[in-house]
């Protein structure tokens, strides 16, 4: 199958429909709004449901509603949106139902503005909603990336009955790179736990997320814990290059991502030992490979995000506190420039 070359948020949402997404709720705000718009188009002409909603409220708790009949179900939104959304993502993961969202971060807080920034990885990644749980969080740095990982986000979805994020920010989906899309999938049958409607079944099905005592309560979330350990063990996802023998690792995701390997790259051909860890799921975190690196040797650590050091505190929390932590970031919808990387990691690599 051929390449060709095409908008971010249009790719993500064409992905989705060849994944067999069956019902898609959103509202429009900008920089996702094309991924609405090819929804719109796309899936009433395959006689699947698009339905644009009063509020990123109602979005979200009519993808629960359909989520739970065992539909592949999903919405698109952006900061203030997906803040919108935390009663009802909370409600998701606790009855839960599979649920795919793709976050199209842009500059906070507040209004903020429509440019790219990465101020949404503390909301996904610790607060998407009340309660103790986690989203699997996907971070592309790339359209075919973002294009593969929303098919697995729906796998994934799946198989663990979870929330999945697919989080990208305006600079990607608003750029056009070459990229191949997927075959079209079959639609998915209807798993045996979702809600059918009168008359379907004998028995039924109960979707719902009010566990009353204390005891019920709690043995629910023991079970979702263990699901999250779970996650943990098998579904970490990361790019490493050249960290075997770095003295310095760039730390990116996303856009920062690819500008650090950009800068990497450059060092390494002017002889200096750095290396590039990109964590492609935010949760779960890469913490493990990077402690193995802090233990194996590497004793410097940049840290670059389109935001004021969120990410930061997870590599800190996994490297110790012995380790030479630091931080380049830009806030607002600035995009880090390599040359600026390479400038911060040359000084670092400087003090001894």
């Amino acid at each position: 199958m051929s390449k060709k070359l095409i908008k971010g948020n249009v790719a993500l949402a064409e992905a989705a429909v060849r994944a067999g997404c069956q019902a898609y709720f959103g509202y429009p705000i900008t920089p996702q709004t094309e991924l609405l718009e090819h929804m719109a188009i796309r899936m009433p002409e395959l006689g699947r449901t698009f339905l644009q909603a009063e509020s990123e409220v109602a979005a979200i708790n009519m993808v629960y509603g359909a989520a739970s009949s065992g539909v592949r179900a999903m919405t698109s939104s952006s900061g203030p949106g997906i803040s919108l959304m935390q009663e009802g993502l909370s409600y998701i993961v606790g009855s839960e139902v599979p649920v795919v969202i793709i976050d199209v971060m842009r500059g906070g807080p507040g209004l903020g503005n429509i440019q790219p920034a990465q101020s949404d990885y503390n909301q996904l990644t610790k607060t998407a909603g009340h309660g103790d749980y986690n989203p699997i969080v996907l971070a592309p740095s790339t359209i075919q990336e973002g294009v593969d990982m929303v098919t697995l986000s729906f796998d994934l979805a799946d198989k663990y009955r979870t929330l999945v994020f697919v989080a990208i920010d305006g600079a990607i989906g608003q750029m056009m790179e070459p990229a191949e899309m997927p075959p079209m999938q079959e639609l998915h049958p209807r798993p045996e736990w979702a809600i059918t409607g009168q008359g379907e079944r004998n028995e039924k099905n109960i979707i719902t997320s009010i566990y009353l005592g204390a005891d019920n309560l709690g043995d629910f979330n023991d079970k979702l814990q263990a699901k999250l350990r779970a996650i943990e063990e098998s579904e970490v996802r990361y790019e490493a290059e050249t960290v075997d023998d770095a003295e310095l690792i760039v730390v990116a995701f996303g856009t920062s991502g690819r500008v650090a390997k950009s800068a990497v790259h450059h060092l390494r051909k002017a002889g200096k030992k750095v290396g590039l860890l990109r964590p492609i799921t935010l949760w779960p975190f890469p913490s493990k490979k990077l402690a193995a690196l802090a233990d194996g040797g590497t004793k410097k650590f940049l840290v670059v995000e389109m935001n004021m050091g969120q990410m930061l505190h997870d590599v800190r929390y996994a490297v110790g506190r012995d380790i030479d932590v630091q931080f380049f970031g830009r806030a607002g919808g600035s995009i880090p420039m390599p040359e600026e990387i390479q400038e911060k990691a040359m000084a670092m690599l400087e003090v001894n």
